[in-house]
């Protein structure tokens, strides 16, 4: 195990300081500090420039992710000195605060402390602002896929208020202590109520979705090292929403009730309702984000973006990898330069990791 993390880290110290310009003998100096950590404590710590070139690589590698081009303007909160969970909510708000910038969106992440045989943090939520979901008996109200966690929830002691976007409560957990719970102030949670430029009956759909991605449960893993809490966002790309997390059927699922107000013949698929409907999701998405100045970007500027990142990785020499099924956009992706490119979807590190949902057995 303690020869696997020294490899781990002497392949990142080596390309991190390289890229930094940094000399042979630092580089040498430093792994031998990691060598005599790792001896004695059997794990070592990251220097707070490397944790954040760490976290920007990390993003650079991310094969899911179209808006790679931004890589290196992440800001970086480090925050491995905090224990409590209230310190670590705290920490939560400021990034929220920071990122959310009045719309004006701001790559970010908040780094807690990596796990170790001493500590482990876990923020339960897929994403710090998410919306609940209600099994009734009439069916579902809110958002389909986070009934299981608003169960979780409502156990801990929220209060849930059966609505179609209810802000769930932040839960964070620190080692095997029962995990806590917090409510998101609303100050905190920029929300984009969605109307279209043309159709004045779109807003009457009461259609609204939160501003910023916070991703929560991922984890980040520099030089071996596994940081299990380290929420992240950079702005959302519009289909993310409007072809997404409103359009899904196992979502919210507004295409049927959208072809409807737009007077379109929804009992045969030749009448393309459900791309007509999509089209206008997606325009009422966009226009309601620039109308209200969040950062959205859609998803023919994102592809054109991707292109410019692929040509400047070429630039320095480094290989592009990417799982085409998750960079083409989920609406006319043959449009885009990405849908006709093959691309190796090879992981390379530090990257960001799926983990086991802590309050599941399922995954």
């Amino acid at each position: 195990m303690e020869m696997n993390l020294l490899q781990e880290a002497v392949t990142f110290i080596t390309s991190c300081y390289q890229e930094l310009n940094k000399t042979q003998s630092e580089i040498d100096d430093r792994i031998s500090e990691i060598a005599k950590e790792i001896q004695i404590d059997g794990t070592y710590s990251h220097l707070p420039f490397e944790i954040d070139y760490g976290a920007k690589l990390a993003w650079r590698n991310s094969n899911r992710c179209i808006g790679r081009l931004f890589w290196d303007q992440m800001h970086t909160f480090d925050r491995r000195h905090v224990e409590t969970e209230e310190e670590i909510f705290m920490a939560i708000i400021d990034h929220m605060k920071y990122a959310t910038n009045h719309g004006r969106i701001r790559p970010t992440i908040t780094i807690f402390p990596p796990k170790s045989h001493k500590q482990h943090v876990r923020i339960w939520n897929h994403q710090l602002i998410r919306y609940a979901g209600y099994q009734v008996e009439t069916g579902i109200i809110g958002d389909p896929s986070s009934i299981e966690f608003t169960k979780i929830c409502i156990e801990l002691g929220w209060e849930p208020k059966f609505g179609e976007f209810d802000i769930l409560p932040i839960v964070i957990q620190v080692n095997n202590n029962p995990p806590k719970l917090f409510e998101l102030p609303k100050s905190s949670t920029l929300e984009v109520e969605i109307r279209h430029p043309e159709f004045e009956w779109f807003k009457d759909l009461e259609l609204k979705w939160y501003g910023v991605p916070f991703i929560s449960d991922m984890a980040l893993e520099i030089g071996g090292l596994r940081y299990t809490a380290a929420p992240f966002n950079g702005w959302y790309m519009g289909t993310e929403i409007g072809a997404r997390n409103l359009a899904d059927e196992e979502r919210y699922n507004m295409l049927p009730k959208i072809a409807s107000c737009m007077g379109i013949d929804t009992k045969s698929s030749i009448s393309l309702w459900k791309d007509k409907a999509l089209v206008e999701l997606n325009i009422a998405v966009l226009h309601s984000f620039r109308e209200d100045g969040v950062s959205i970007v859609d998803h023919h500027t994102a592809a054109q973006q991707f292109k410019k990142f692929e040509e400047k990785e070429s630039e320095s020499g480094r290989k592009v990898t990417g799982n085409w099924a998750w960079l083409i956009p989920p609406m006319s992706p043959a449009t885009t330069h990405i849908f006709h490119k093959p691309y190796k979807n090879e992981i390379v590190k530090p990257n960001y990791f799926y983990q086991d949902t802590p309050f599941s057995k399922e995954e």
